[in-house]
């Protein structure tokens, strides 16, 4: 079995700029670096594209990168992030998935866009895309910043409240691929599955559903789980004997997102006992 360190951090949940984080993937890595990090994972929204660039500044700096990604998928009818963790990102079945997803955000996207037209913000979808970096997936968040850019509205959650948040006038809902479906997407590459801040919006009815499915675990610290929460899904986790993941879901330049790289992170135990869950150490 490998050692670990318990004073060794990890930070198994952040953003950049190829979905809707500010940073590029090599600003990331040298902000996790000055943060008191030593392993970073990369869980761009249903892309893989900025690891390449993540691992190889990780290699310059001395910072462990974990390959990452945060797939969308449905749970009858609601929407279940998936995290998978040391994947082959270079696996063609989920490189043909993602690609294929990519363009159902696009449509996404201009179908909000016409939705606010339609409520007399003339925002155009130009404007959006200016927002996207080139294999970005583009989402709800690229359009909020279009927004404010646009004077249409005064902050990023403001876009949520009035406009295309969950149920509102311009909400457009996503084709995700099932829960199931994301987990064995993750296998089939050669990783490890959590459902990402299952205190948000999971019932222990549907975990316990989705644990019959095949996840290999659950993320317990996240910037919206109280200390309770993390306790409960600790114990949660040790009943149904799941890895433990946790992350501060950094994004950049939304509120509180300056204090919380280096804050909400989980121990070298949990990276570790993922490996030796996949490598049999």
């Amino acid at each position: 079995m490998l050692k670990y360190d318990e004073n060794i951090k990890a930070d198994l949940h952040t953003h950049t700029n190829y979905s809707d984080g500010k940073f590029t993937p090599s600003e990331l890595v040298r902000k996790a670096k000055s943060s008191g990090l030593n392993y970073l994972s990369i869980t761009d929204h249903d892309n893989v594209d900025g690891l390449d660039e993540a691992i190889e500044t990780g290699k310059e700096i001395g910072l462990e990168v974990i390959p990452g990604v945060e797939l969308s998928s449905d749970y009858k009818g609601r929407e279940v992030h998936i995290l998978g963790y040391f994947f082959d990102y270079k696996n063609p079945e989920l490189l043909e998935y993602l690609i294929s997803f990519r363009k159902l955000r696009l449509e996404r996207a201009e179908k909000i866009v016409n939705k606010l037209n339609n409520l007399k913000i003339p925002i155009k979808m130009d404007e959006v895309l200016d927002k996207v970096k080139g294999n970005t997936s583009i989402g709800r968040p690229h359009i909020a910043f279009a927004l404010i850019d646009g004077n249409y509205i005064h902050n990023y959650y403001e876009a949520f409240v009035k406009y295309i948040g969950d149920g509102k006038p311009a909400y457009e809902k996503k084709k995700n691929i099932e829960t199931k479906e994301a987990i064995k997407l993750i296998s089939k590459a050669g990783g490890v599955s959590f459902v990402a801040h299952p205190g948000k919006n999971i019932r222990d009815e549907a975990l316990i559903e989705i644990i019959e499915q095949g996840i290999d675990g659950i993320e317990v610290i996240h910037p919206s789980h109280s200390p309770d929460y993390v306790t409960y899904f600790q114990d949660f986790a040790s009943q149904y004997f799941l890895l433990e993941s946790g992350g501060s879901d950094f994004h950049g330049g939304r509120i509180n997102d300056d204090s919380i790289l280096g804050t909400f992170w989980v121990s070298e135990q949990k990276v570790i006992a993922m490996k030796n869950r996949l490598f049999k150490t």
